[in-house]
């Protein structure tokens, strides 16, 4: 391929490509994404390939093997385009079957559609389902249309329209100005505004300046960072470029994470083919500006989505932060100015200059526009990876998109922003989903990790958990959050432990609020999060730990015994059969005994029984 050289000839290409596709044709869309691979979609696109090869049926049919489509509980995904019927749980049996019954006969195979929980109907057409349906998915959308690895498909669909219109239409400032009027906020933390950050960069003194990608996504439960760059990798670049082409920067990295191994592959692909067509490197598309980018592999710290320990780690130092006295724009990575986004702020970059800041705008609330894509896991039917509108509420997020709670549980609470989020409780549920107000609910937008919890979650629990986890991964650099969090995580494990003592809740709450004011870093700052949330708005239950020596939710082994109510139990002996230590006995049709020696507390007969019959006292 030879690099093209101007604004025309990338719009003569994207022409070609366009007029070559026929949007009528029968194409099979396999989803391949991490999950789907996980669930064998290598081994399934390798099938079909086979078979349309034995059918002879290349030219008529196309096999396209796309990134994650965001419905990751439902892999492997498959849906047969233009008319989008959706298939899912495939297995590598069902390959044979869809080709001869769908591709060839036009029949729909029952067993493979979707069933939505709510109803209990089965729905055929992928934009019907409601998972689907009740998003909207400005970014996200075009990860299930495309081959992430064809830097053709990107420009066919549009990609880099926007760097040419940028390169060729517009100034730098003016580029920026369109930012800070989209009113683009940061989504890999605590939202602050792209286009000042830019504007502060551009402005700050250097020859030398750098445009940095965040893709250290550490949050557990968190992916919506690796989905993108898996599915649709040029987005994130070509926001980069634009980034740099604004801020007056000719280098970047993007740094990522060891455990995203196809995230990099694609990524790297994306870097070689954008070079190759001119895109990348010197004098983009015969333009006077030139710009590449390096990619650096994380090491696996959490506390390397830290702006300064990131910038610390692709210098080869450890990753620790440190102290802001003089912002990143200033001096940042080598001392330099630095800019410093996520994956998803890039991605949202080329959106606002195709479409102008007035229609990208349009979506979301005031103070925070556009979408944001969250992944919604945990105690839920349909967990994945959603986009959806800013300030759209929680109930529809949960009850809407998400399908609602598994085994008609009752909502308890959802945590919000990674291990540093906040749990927010039922009664808040109606809130819009913004940064503001989550915020002031004790939470924050965070990466996007969204987590479900129902009725049978101890919140004590959920807060020792996170706290545990985030006292592991503290550097250790500056005292309140290396000693406060061993602390904290001490007395929570003594509460939970029915070894509490009334006065913990007060010292919790003193050590939370020291943590949080003089911590080095916002991992510090954050930190107390999950156990200033679950004190403010589940107070009854750490109370019913420490003086009434019992886990309302029956999870705290210390405090609690399973035993079988003998008027529910109706002997079926699912729980004898799951139980991993024989410590349940019985006969079939009999009510069944736990035997309390021998019961280790794992809860298996709890979640095993149909009938409630098993009870936590």
């Amino acid at each position: 391929m030879k690099p093209l050289k101007s604004q025309k000839e990338l719009e003569q290409l994207r022409t070609k490509l366009m007029d070559e596709m026929d949007p009528k044709k029968l194409c099979i869309t396999v989803c391949g994404g991490t999950g789907c691979h996980a669930y064998g979609a290598g081994e399934i696109a390798a099938l079909f390939k086979k078979e349309i090869e034995d059918q002879k049926l290349e030219g008529k049919v196309d096999l396209l093997v796309t990134g994650c489509h965001g419905f990751c509980e439902r892999g492997s995904i498959v849906v047969i385009r233009p008319k989008n019927i959706f298939y899912c749980s495939i297995k590598p049996d069902d390959v044979t079957e869809i080709i001869s019954e769908t591709v060839l006969n036009e029949n729909v195979i029952d067993r493979l559609l979707y069933v939505d929980p709510k109803t209990e109907k089965k729905i055929l057409y992928e934009h019907d389902i409601p998972f689907y349906k009740n998003q909207t998915r400005t970014i996200f959308g075009k990860n299930g249309i495309i081959d992430p690895k064809s830097i053709e498909d990107s420009i066919r669909i549009g990609g880099y329209s926007a760097l040419s219109k940028a390169l060729f239409e517009m100034k730098p400032t003016q580029i920026i100005e369109e930012v800070k009027k989209a009113n683009l906020r940061g989504r890999g933390g605590a939202g602050f505004p792209a286009g000042y950050k830019w504007e502060s960069c551009r402005k700050a003194q250097g020859d030398i300046k750098y445009v940095i990608c965040n893709a250290d996504e550490g949050d557990p439960g968190a992916y919506a960072n690796r989905s993108l760059l898996e599915g649709n990798p040029h987005s994130v670049l070509e926001g980069m470029i634009i980034g740099a082409y604004a801020i007056g920067a000719s280098e970047g990295y993007i740094y990522v994470r060891s455990e995203y191994p196809l995230a990099v592959k694609l990524f790297k692909t994306a870097v070689k083919k954008a070079r190759e067509y001119g895109l990348l490197g010197k004098n983009i598309l015969g333009s006077e500006f030139s710009f590449d980018v390096k990619i650096a592999r994380g090491g696996g710290a959490f506390v390397c989505g830290e702006s300064t320990a990131l910038m610390a780690s692709i210098e080869g130092k450890p990753g620790e932060p440190r102290a802001k006295h003089i912002h990143t724009t200033q001096k940042g990575l080598w001392g330099r100015p630095s800019n410093l986004n996520n994956v998803e702020t890039w991605a949202n970059v080329p959106l606002i200059i195709n479409n102008g800041a007035d229609r990208y705008s349009k979506i979301g609330t005031e103070k925070s526009k556009g979408t944001k894509i969250f992944s919604m896991v945990g105690k839920i039917n349909n967990t994945g990876l959603v986009e959806v509108p800013m300030g759209i509420t929680l109930r529809e997020m949960i009850q809407d998109i998400g399908g609602g709670i598994p085994n008609n549980r009752k909502f308890k609470a959802i945590q919000i922003g990674g291990p540093s989020g906040g749990c927010i409780p039922d009664e808040l549920i109606h809130l819009p989903v913004d940064f503001d107000s989550l915020t002031d609910a004790g939470a924050m937008m965070g990466s996007g990790g969204m987590i479900v919890m129902d009725d049978r979650t101890c919140m004590v629990d959920v807060a020792k958990y996170f706290v545990n986890f985030l006292k592991d991964e503290s550097c250790g650099k500056c005292t309140p959050c290396r000693e406060g969090l061993i602390q904290m995580h001490s007395i929570l494990t003594n509460i939970s432990e029915g070894q509490g003592i009334p006065e913990d809740i007060e010292l919790l709450e003193s050590l939370a609020a020291v943590v949080k004011k003089v911590s080095l870093c916002q991992l510090g700052a954050t930190a107390p999060n999950p156990v200033l949330t679950t004190l403010r708005y589940f107070k009854d239950e750490y109370i019913a730990h420490i003086d009434d020596k019992t886990c309302p939710a029956g999870v705290c082994k210390s405090l609690i015994q399973y035993e079988v109510d003998s008027e529910k139990c109706t002997g079926c002996g699912v729980c004898l059969k799951r139980c991993p230590q024989e410590a349940i006995s019985g006969e079939k049709k009999k009510v069944h005994k736990i035997d309390q020696d021998n019961c280790i507390k794992c809860g298996i007969c709890y979640d095993s029984c149909k009938f409630d019959a098993v009870k936590v006292v």
